[in-house]
């Protein structure tokens, strides 16, 4: 894949009309009025029918699993043809970067609220619930009827998660379980409707970093459970980001996800970050994009020394290496397509170097953006200023650059 088909084009072109009409008008308040991102969220997915192709997709899926338990075939006929199966999952895969991209040109918290509440949190539901419990919360999520938070991050366990968890699950002789904890830096926190919570089990002489780590679903008003104020952040004021504090909260096995301790958070955890991390070079191209084409156009109209500044050469040095930074993401957003397409999963290695790469253009990019704009660049005024401080969040969140180096030189010296 080297550049998107008539149906995607049309796509983005869609969007980025719903992003410049709705979104761009409203970022002033979006940014700094305290307003909730949910409700325009919304209206996005309403608007190109986002919400009914996941619940028909859910509902899909769900007939299928139920199918598999009682032994039956599948409700509906499956596409045999291979090479029809890699066009739709190619097609399938492309669709759901087109709005990232887009929405990040302008919003990039907005792609952070709805990635956690549509894809981590339902997506935990999915993939490790059982079909009630599918039914009872998933949906909703999927269909951003409500806000869901993945909570994992604590005080002092940001790159550690594991190893320096002390949220707890303790067994009670009714069968159930006592939840105690804190949560920070929660997306989606402060709002949140539905939380997946995860924590170790207090278990008797086993040593805390060798604890079952599991993970409960939580519903917000729950007797013990408390949602913090949004947290002032830096950047990506549009996603509201908190803290949850559980003392004693008590949940039946029914919100224990699988309803087996059997299922350990720590076995799936590498698709979970895998898949985090992929979406992050949609997230940067669509803010490269954006600070390119409002760089182009300063260059073009800020005179100095009697003529535009694109004249100099300093300035097409740096609009030229912002280019090719734009090039090379979007050429890793078509691989990952591709890869999609091929029914391939990223390995957590290839999905790190994916992100670091990413995060760190998008943050050099946006820094040239505002360099170029010189001190226009740093006036709230112009996008830049948002946009840089949006972009680096991008080396933070969903492991640091220092873990996703990690994890690629691991990988690459486990493979030696």
């Amino acid at each position: 894949m080297i550049e998107w088909s008539e149906p995607q084009r049309m796509l983005r072109t869609a969007v980025r009309q719903f992003v410049e009409r709705e979104i761009a008008p409203n970022l002033d308040q979006l940014e700094h009025g305290d307003t909730p991102p949910y409700e325009t969220l919304r209206k996005f997915l309403k608007t190109f029918g986002i919400d009914a192709m996941a619940k028909q997709r859910f509902e899909s899926d769900l007939a299928k699993e139920r199918a598999k338990l009682a032994g039956e075939p599948p409700p509906e006929k499956e596409e045999k043809d291979p090479a029809v199966v890699e066009m739709m999952r190619g097609e399938e895969a492309a669709m759901r970067m087109i709005p990232s991209i887009e929405l990040c040109r302008y919003c990039p918290g907005m792609v952070t609220a709805l990635g956690v509440s549509m894809g981590l949190t339902a997506g935990t539901i999915m993939s490790r619930g059982t079909i009630a419990q599918k039914e009872r919360w998933a949906l909703d999520l999927l269909t951003l009827d409500k806000i869901g938070a993945w909570a994992i991050t604590e005080p002092n366990s940001g790159s550690d998660a594991f190893g320096s968890m002390k949220a707890t699950c303790r067994r009670t002789d009714d069968g159930g379980y006592l939840l105690n904890g804190n949560k920070t830096f929660i997306t989606n926190g402060p709002y949140a409707d539905t939380i997946v919570f995860i924590c170790k089990l207090d278990e008797p002489g086993v040593e805390p970093k060798q604890r079952k780590v599991l993970s409960f679903v939580l519903d917000t008003g729950m007797e013990g459970l408390s949602q913090s104020k949004p947290f002032r952040k830096m950047g990506i004021h549009s996603s509201p980001t908190g803290e949850l504090f559980l003392q004693d909260v008590k949940v039946g096995k029914d919100r224990l996800l699988g309803e087996t301790e059997e299922i350990s958070y720590r076995s799936g955890v590498k698709d979970t970050f895998s898949a985090e991390r992929s979406g992050v070079a949609a997230m940067a191209l669509g803010i490269t994009e954006r600070c390119l084409e409002l760089s182009v156009k300063y260059a073009k109209e800020r005179v100095q020394f009697g003529k535009p500044i694109g004249e100099f050469q300093l300035i097409q040095a740096k609009l030229a290496k912002m280019e090719v930074a734009r090039i090379n993401l979007e050429n890793l957003v078509f691989r990952y397509i591709e890869t999609v397409a091929k029914g391939r999963s990223m390995t957590l290695a290839e999905a790190s170097a994916m992100k670091l790469y990413a995060a760190q253009t998008a943050v050099e990019v946006a820094m040239e953006a505002v360099q170029i704009h010189g001190g226009n660049g740093y006036m709230a005024e112009y996008q830049v200023e948002q946009l840089a401080r949006d972009a680096k969040i991008l080396q933070i969140y969903g492991g640091t650059d220092e873990i996703q180096i990690t994890h690629i030189a691991r990988d690459m010296l486990s493979r030696a």
